[in-house]
């Protein structure tokens, strides 16, 4: 039997891409998962092909995070792991950090950086009473290098593997490991966005993607979501306050703007 059956998970942006990944992966573990999401229509998919429960939400806001966490707890009992996953970067906002509107920054940021300290807070309680937890992130191999254009995505992504450190000294002791996952380029729809905001022929684009990895292809979002499930299980009962590259060997040859 699998250690996750009847865990209770939470997966923010958690209906397609990396998400939809971690949260039809934890389903077939048996666990019961609840995703988070702004996307009616891939979550009702989602729900609809699986045995995921979907709830529109949008974790920049406080009291949806509350919500959500209280939701699990009357549902079922509590709360052993949060997946924040969610994370923007529009296509929108490709731009010098001078030419960014301030309110494009302040959304990425409430998006990508400030609903993992919502989730936090409000399931870490929860998790303490029931002996333990584990929060794991979706953060980025651009909060350890980055390139031209993405000011606020980079600053978003450096300040969520800062926050794991932060977090996982602060819970230690409560029996909470916090940790991350650091993809290079997943098959997901925002690459999608990406290709058809960049134009030309999207055949071409994706081989330079894939040839910035060693690997020499891009990821997808299951293999995201295996490494999750690992940080999530007992086998990595010793692990907290890090990061994994899940990236093809990006990080690993240095500069790759």
């Amino acid at each position: 039997m699998s250690e996750f059956k009847n865990k209770i998970v939470i997966v923010t942006g958690g209906a397609k891409g990396i998400g939809r990944g971690i949260s039809e992966a934890f389903d077939r573990e048996g666990a019961h998962v609840l995703c988070a999401d702004v996307d009616d229509e891939a979550g009702e998919a989602l729900a609809s092909s699986s045995g995921v429960r979907f709830q529109h939400a949008d974790v920049s806001s406080a009291q949806v995070c509350s919500d959500l966490i209280q939701w699990a707890v009357s549902e079922w009992g509590g709360v052993d792991i949060v997946c924040n996953n969610v994370g923007i970067q529009p296509t929108s906002s490709y731009l010098p950090a001078h030419e960014l509107p301030e309110e494009a920054w302040n959304r990425i940021i409430d998006v990508n950086l400030k609903s993992r300290f919502l989730m936090a807070k409000y399931s870490i309680p929860v998790m303490i009473e029931r002996g333990g937890g584990v929060i794991i992130n979706t953060a980025s191999v651009q909060g350890l290098q980055s390139a031209k254009g993405v000011s606020a995505y980079a600053a978003s992504k450096g300040g969520d593997l800062s926050l794991v450190r932060q977090l996982a000294l602060e819970y230690a002791s409560d029996n909470i490991r916090v940790l991350a996952v650091n993809p290079g380029t997943i098959d997901t729809p925002l690459v999608d966005e990406a290709l058809e905001s960049i134009g030309g022929d999207e055949t071409v684009l994706r081989q330079q993607m894939a040839e910035a990895h060693p690997m020499n292809r891009i990821g997808k979002p299951e293999e995201i979501a295996n490494a999750v499930l690992f940080l999530a299980s007992s086998k990595a009962s010793f692990m907290t306050g890090s990061s994994v590259n899940v990236d093809g060997g990006m990080m690993a040859k240095g500069a790759w703007a």
